[in-house]
C-alpha cells in the first residue's frame, strides 16, 4: 500500500494500461537503476579531455550510446569506436555509488522470467556490471549496444528486444526514462511508462509517470499476459 507520504501516480492511471502485455521491455540506466553520478564522473573526464564545456555537453550523453554521442560531436581526428571503449571502461571501473530504483528489484523479481527484457544502450560488459552494483537480478534476454547498428531514439533495440521474447514489440510496455528511449519505444509501437525516479524537473510527457515501482505490481490475465497494476486499488 502507499504510505502517506509516496507521491501518487500521475494520471492518466491505471488508463491506459486496461490491456494486458505479452512483455515488458526495460531500459537500464534511470530506469531499473540509478547511475547517473557514475555516468558524469565518467563522461566529464573525458569532455575535458577533449576540451569540451562539461556542463553544456552532460545532458547531452544521457540515454544514448557512447559511440553515437561521441559520433554526433563531430570531433576532428576522434575515432568514436576508440573514444566510447575508453569510456565503457572508465565507466565499468566506477560503479561505487550505483544504486537501484526504488522497487526495482522486487518488481523485477515479481515477473515472470521469460517475460521481460533489459534494452540499454550500455555495453554489455558495463551493463552486467551495472546490474551486480545495484543488486538487480540479470535477465534471460538482453539487448546492449553492441547488438545494434543504431541506436535510440531508433526504435531497432526495442523491436529487437521483443523478437527475443519471441512477441511483437506492439504487445509490450516500455518503461523509460529520457526522451531518445521514449521515441524509440513510440516508434517500435509499444506502449511507454516514463520512470521519472532520477528526474529533478517536472518531464511533460503524454504518457504515465512512475517515480517508484513500490506503486506499482503487476497480475496475470488468464491468457498469460501482464497487467500493471496500482498498489493503491490492492
Amino acid at each position: 500500500m502507499l504510505s502517506q507520504k509516496d507521491p501518487p501516480l500521475s494520471l492518466p492511471m491505471p488508463r491506459g494500461f486496461e490491456k494486458p502485455y505479452a512483455a515488458f521491455l526495460f531500459d537500464m540506466d534511470s530506469t531499473i537503476l540509478n547511475s547517473i553520478h557514475a555516468a558524469e564522473r565518467a563522461w566529464s573526464e573525458w569532455a575535458r579531455r577533449h576540451g569540451l564545456d562539461v556542463e553544456e555537453f552532460l545532458p547531452k550523453m544521457h540515454g544514448s550510446r557512447g559511440i553515437d554521442t561521441i559520433t554526433r560531436l563531430n570531433l576532428p581526428g576522434i575515432d568514436p569506436e576508440y573514444e566510447a571503449k575508453l569510456v565503457t571502461e572508465a565507466e565499468i571501473a566506477d560503479v561505487s555509488d550505483v544504486v537501484p530504483i526504488p522497487g526495482a528489484a522486487a518488481f523485477l523479481s515479481s515477473l515472470p522470467p521469460d517475460r521481460w527484457a533489459i534494452v540499454t544502450s550500455s555495453p554489455l560488459r558495463l551493463a552486467h556490471r551495472r546490474l551486480e552494483a545495484a543488486g538487480l537480478p540479470r535477465p534471460r534476454f538482453m539487448v546492449t549496444a553492441e547488438d545494434v547498428t543504431v541506436g535510440k531514439p531508433n526504435p531497432q533495440c526495442y523491436i529487437l528486444g521483443a523478437e527475443r521474447l519471441g512477441v511483437s514489440s506492439e504487445d509490450c510496455l516500455v518503461f523509460e526514462d529520457v526522451a531518445a528511449g521514449i521515441a524509440a519505444g513510440e516508434a517500435a509501437g509499444a506502449d511507454v511508462m516514463v520512470v521519472t525516479a532520477t528526474h529533478h524537473h517536472k518531464m511533460e510527457t503524454r504518457h504515465p509517470t512512475l517515480p517508484s515501482y513500490d506503486q506499482i505490481s503487476v497480475r496475470i490475465s488468464d491468457d498469460h499476459k501482464m497487467l500493471v497494476v496500482s498498489n493503491a486499488a490492492l
